[in-house]
């Protein structure tokens, strides 16, 4: 099977896929139910775009050009974020370490000093819980505002790759791919970028949850010469090697919120099942999830639903109640 939801894929080499969003909706509107999910409500939120700058000079690029080529003009130049996916603690890999520290409001801690974490919606310790006395501005109906101050330490390593037009002795063009490894920043001397921010939070008294401030943080690069002249910013040595003089630029994204628990009523059209994919040789298989209970499901309803599902449960009900066939309890005499 391919990666072409529940298809066969007509192409075996096909290096790309879609998607299975597991949700269907056929346009009628008898289908659409009401829902109650527990969720976490986003009361505030502010977002950042942050800039880190760094500075290379003759750094050296691999492989070495071909004997007899000249570089005519460089056609793309592009940059990513190393990362080692088999050590996720490789001091090369590009990281963003957040610290935030919270002014006008406390983050709860234990008898030890830590600073409580719970469970965020990306699933890890991702959310830290909030007080400070909101009573002034609950009177009002407001949130209380309070302010941070964020400082990203960036340390590791990105990769950039120049795609080099060549031309040979007998002027034919072709396309060379050269790449580097460049140092942005160690881990004991990381490039700091620092910005501040204020955040409104709901009331920490009316209230059994207490608010939670999360954050998440994404980055990406990008890289030119330094000059954005080819002639002056690459150097090729007797060798074929390329040297170049490049800036490059770590793009940080990152958005603060204040999330809450609580409980909405959504429209939903059913419990969203994908496409089963499998060779059969079991004749049954085992559910996922347990079936939704609701107010018209009678006892009757369910024994009836059950022997439509399997036939052979007509020995095994007795008097609308569901379960295997048993002698009820007689009354001593």
């Amino acid at each position: 099977m391919s990666c072409f939801g529940s298809r066969v894929s007509t192409d075996l080499y096909q290096n790309c896929c879609n998607a299975n969003t597991l949700c269907e909706f056929n346009g009628d509107l008898t289908n659409v139910k009401s829902e109650p999910i527990y969720v976490q409500k986003v009361f505030d939120a502010v977002l950042f775009n942050l800039q880190g700058m760094k500075t290379v000079q003759n750094q050296e690029f691999s492989p070495a050009l071909p004997q007899g080529h000249r570089v005519k003009r460089v056609v793309d130049i592009r940059c990513k974020r190393s990362f080692n996916p088999y050590n996720i603690d490789d001091p090369s890999n590009l990281k963003l370490d957040v610290n935030t520290s919270i002014s006008g409001a406390t983050f709860l801690q234990n008898a030890k000093g830590e600073q409580l974490s719970v469970v965020g919606a990306d699933g890890n310790f991702s959310e830290k819980l909030l007080y400070a006395e909101t009573d002034t501005c609950d009177d009002q109906c407001k949130g209380t505002p309070i302010f941070g101050t964020q400082n990203i330490s960036i340390s590791g390593n990105v990769i950039i790759e120049l795609d080099l037009l060549l031309c040979d002795s007998c002027n034919n063009d072709a396309i060379y791919t050269v790449c580097t490894n460049v140092n942005i920043a160690e881990a004991c001397q990381p490039l700091v970028l620092t910005n501040f921010f204020e955040i409104c939070m709901p009331s920490a008294i009316d209230t059994a949850f207490l608010p939670r401030f999360t954050e998440f943080c994404n980055s990406s690069c990008e890289a030119r010469l330094a000059t954005n002249n080819c002639g002056r910013d690459l150097s090729i040595g007797p060798d074929g090697c390329v040297s170049g003089n490049l800036i490059i630029a770590v793009c940080v994204t990152c958005e603060k919120k204040i999330v809450v628990p609580v409980q909405l009523c959504v429209l939903s059209t059913g419990y969203a099942e994908a496409a089963v994919q499998q060779n059969s040789i079991c004749t049954t298989f085992p559910p996922l999830f347990p079936n939704q209970i609701k107010p018209m499901d009678t006892v009757e309803n369910c024994c009836k639903e059950s022997a439509v599902e399997h036939a052979e449960a007509d020995n095994c009900f007795e008097e609308n109640e569901c379960g295997p066939r048993h002698r009820r309890p007689q009354p001593r005499r």
